[in-house]
């Protein structure tokens, strides 16, 4: 009998890794922030009902296994550009779409308006593969509309996919996720397995406050609100943050601020909440507010606040 030949051992051959950057788009309002936090399973885009709440893009990072899919919420695209932070959020809308593996374009149920038109002329210029998501489905009242509905905009761009979901609900999102990884390159993750965004904790406390403003002050106060972090300091299990709330006009502190500081003290309470949810820890929150007259069409304050290219 013949000595058997000795198989050298076999090495471990790691699974492929993917990993891709998509852009979330759509007209304001039609629940861009909302599918995002479903998808990440932890709320990073603040939300409201509001047109225009994120004036930001804001980094997801979904690892999943072999892939990693790195979201980048995004403003609304909107065709206005009267201040200089609408120019800026446009700016960082259709900046978004350059340069990504996938586009996901939101829109609302039935609706196809002039504003996703125009959205989807911006994207047509990418060679990126679109899906397009028709989001809240759960709140159609007549769901025969919705194939009719699917039909008609197949016309309007190449899709690679159109999907129907709920971002609130989670309707449909997993077909999303896997219809995005199918398209994602092959190569390695960029971010660790742990990272869920590449904000840092000053920024989403921020936006946590503005969110808590945006929700308390209904239409009292569209948009001329803006948060500024002045200290953030941990100690043991207490973290000081002191906030400066920057408005426009003097009529707008007096809302903001309430009778006796009642309106102040409650947006504080529910962002103090939040916070301490995202740190894992007590939290001290002081909050001030300040005027500064067009804060919003102010190039250099937009810059000291934040909004500029570099981050």
């Amino acid at each position: 009998m013949k000595d058997q030949q000795k198989k050298p051992p076999q090495e471990n051959i790691a699974a492929p890794q993917y990993c891709g950057y998509v852009a979330i788009v759509g007209r304001p309002n039609v629940g861009k922030s909302t599918l995002l936090n479903k998808i990440l399973g932890q709320k990073i885009s603040i939300t409201s009902r509001k047109p225009q709440t994120t004036r930001h893009q804001v980094m997801g990072i979904d690892t999943h296994e072999q892939y990693q899919t790195v979201f980048v919420d995004t403003p609304g695209v909107q065709r206005k550009h009267d201040s200089a932070i609408h120019r800026y959020m446009n700016k960082a809308a259709t900046s978004a779409m350059l340069d990504v593996d996938v586009v996901v374009l939101v829109v609302d149920r039935l609706q196809w308006t002039e504003e996703d038109a125009f959205v989807a002329a911006s994207i047509k210029p990418t060679e990126a593969p679109v899906i397009l998501a028709i989001n809240k489905v759960d709140r159609l009242v007549e769901k025969a509309r919705l194939l009719p509905h699917i039909q008609s905009l197949a016309s309007e761009l190449s899709w690679a996919d159109i999907i129907p979901v709920s971002a609130k609900s989670g309707h449909n999102v997993d077909a999303l996720q896997g219809a995005i990884r199918k398209r994602l390159p092959e190569q390695a993750h960029f971010f660790p397995a742990e990272q869920i965004t590449d904000r840092s904790e000053r920024f989403l406390v921020a936006e946590i406050i503005r969110e808590k403003i945006m929700r308390a002050m209904g239409e009292e106060l569209p948009h001329k609100a803006a948060v500024e972090i002045e200290r953030f300091e941990s100690e043991a299990r207490l973290t000081t943050i002191s906030a400066l709330i920057w408005v426009e006009r003097d009529g707008q502190k007096k809302i903001l601020v309430g009778k006796s500081g009642a309106n102040l003290k409650a947006i504080g309470s529910e962002a103090r909440t939040d916070i301490e949810r995202l740190l894992d820890t007590k939290v001290m929150l002081k909050l001030w507010v300040k005027v500064k007259a067009s804060w919003s069409d102010d190039e250099r304050m937009l810059q000291s606040l934040g909004y500029s290219e570099t981050r």
